[in-house]
């Protein structure tokens, strides 16, 4: 039987048919085109098995999302489950395949685990005369796009900025073109069927929870997005209040790429324009794109600096003494710690697996500033609850609140977390809504002094950079 040469779509934290970069690059090969998924054994067995898991469900609604649409046109998505080495050498070498690889195309993926993925899965392809082919596509500049005037990566946030946005007015067409293949043709059910067949870690059909070893969980957040227009026109004045709907919600979209980073860009370009007369709201538009430049920042950060994934940016601050006292982290972790808006913010992300950023700041300083607990513990526990969780962000915004990172707050700035109550949440609305007990005689007493907790946290860090 004559074999089908196809080119594969390896889907990963790019979840939409909708401008991505990969498929359309698969799609101009002329060849049929298999989206691949693979669930990432490494990753889940990081994950509690047995227990709920909110990005699992968001990642198996995305899937569900794409895969209804393919099989409108007779096609799918081939799942792997298991290590993406293992399942990239099967199919480049499985005698009785239907199928022909002609050469796989992915989105570039910028953490140190994934670079090492991508490397080694391209040496398998290469021995089958298979080419590995990656794409910019999960953000508008990459690897060495942005940098200083003697070619070294910048590490101070303002002049990146400027020379990013330099950039990007210079030419918005050519960063900012969407990938609008006019029909793909995707392989057929029938060969994905057959390329499956009897074959352990690879299914046609969509897994559930139970079938990768988590709970059923439940995620509100729709799919697809849709850009929050007026929300983000009053961006600069709400996005400081947590019991506003003040954010633009685009960050889980943006971490699993449900969503363009060039369509929300474009979005704002587009929107400045219209708006030239309005100061209001182009100041508003300026502000969400200057969150959306912190996050391409800290991407950045970590693919120059990857020793920033386990360790200071700051050297000196490896020799901080922190006190990681555990019945106090323990309190954090709970929300129990007697300070209302630290508490409010750590029982929404146990809940629902959010926290809005400004709280994440409140809670972040509070835990490596107050109670002088190691900023990696707290950065470890984001990780596992934060359904939005992105290392390069996780890790710059944890580095930042602890002093330790590039162009952080510095470590004599110690939150007072009844002045960002009252400055934030004046009417207690997002505190009634977390800690309803909060003025009531079962709330438990403060960990902590904050005056005696600022002095000490000032102290601790002041004589250990010294003695360091």
């Amino acid at each position: 039987m004559k074999k089908i040469k196809i080119a594969i779509c390896w889907i990963r934290r790019d979840l939409r048919l909708y401008d991505n970069t990969a498929l359309y690059k698969a799609y101009l090969t002329g060849l049929p085109v298999l989206p691949l998924f693979i669930f990432d054994s490494y990753i889940l067995d990081k994950l509690q098995k047995g227990q709920e898991d909110k990005r699992i469900n968001f990642i198996l609604r995305a899937l569900a999302n794409m895969d209804e649409n393919l099989r409108e046109r007779d096609s799918g998505i081939l799942y792997g489950i298991g290590s993406p080495q293992k399942i990239f050498h099967f199919l480049s070498n499985y005698n009785k395949s239907p199928v022909e690889i002609d050469s796989v195309h992915c989105n570039e993926d910028y953490e140190p685990y994934s670079i090492e993925r991508d490397n080694s899965v391209s040496d398998i392809l290469i021995k089958n005369n298979i080419k590995l082919f990656k794409y910019k596509d999960q953000v508008i500049f990459e690897k060495n796009d942005i940098l200083k005037d003697n070619d070294t990566p910048y590490t101070i946030f303002t002049p990146y900025s400027k020379k990013w946005l330099d950039k990007l007015y210079s030419n918005p067409y050519q960063y900012l073109n969407i990938n609008k293949p006019e029909k793909i043709i995707f392989l057929n059910n029938k060969t994905i069927r057959a390329l499956s067949e009897n074959q352990e870690d690879l299914i046609q059909y969509l897994p559930d929870e139970k079938f990768l070893g988590f709970a059923k969980s439940i995620t509100n957040i729709t799919i697809p997005y849709t850009i929050p227009s007026e929300i983000i026109k009053d961006y600069h004045i709400n996005r400081n209040f947590p019991a506003k709907e003040g954010t633009s919600n685009a960050s889980v979209h943006l971490r699993f790429g449900t969503l363009s980073i060039r369509e929300l860009v474009s979005f704002a370009i587009n929107e400045k324009k219209e708006n030239m007369t309005n100061t209001s709201v182009t100041m508003s538009l300026d502000t969400w794109l200057k969150e959306l430049i912190w996050r391409e920042f800290f991407k950045a950060i970590l693919y120059h600096f990857p020793h920033v994934e386990d360790e200071p940016f700051k050297v000196a601050y490896k020799f901080i003494r922190w006190r990681n006292n555990e019945e106090e982290l323990q309190r954090w972790c709970e929300g129990n710690t007697g300070f209302p808006i630290v508490d409010a913010g750590m029982r929404e992300l146990n809940k629902t697996g959010l926290m809005h950023n400004r709280v994440r700041m409140i809670t972040s300083s509070f835990l490596t500033k107050h109670l002088l607990i190691d900023w990696r513990i707290g950065e470890s526990y984001f990780a596992e609850k934060l359904l939005d969780y992105d290392l390069s962000s996780n890790n710059g915004n944890w580095q930042w609140a602890a002093g330790c990172g590039c162009d952080a707050a510095p470590y004599f700035r110690v939150f007072n977390p009844m002045l960002q109550s009252k400055k934030f949440d004046a009417k207690n609305q997002y505190i009634s809504l977390w800690v309803p007990e909060a003025n009531l005689a079962q709330y438990p007493k403060p960990v902590c002094d904050h005056a005696f907790a600022r002095k000490r946290a000032i102290d601790t860090y002041k004589q250990s950079l010294k003695e360091g």
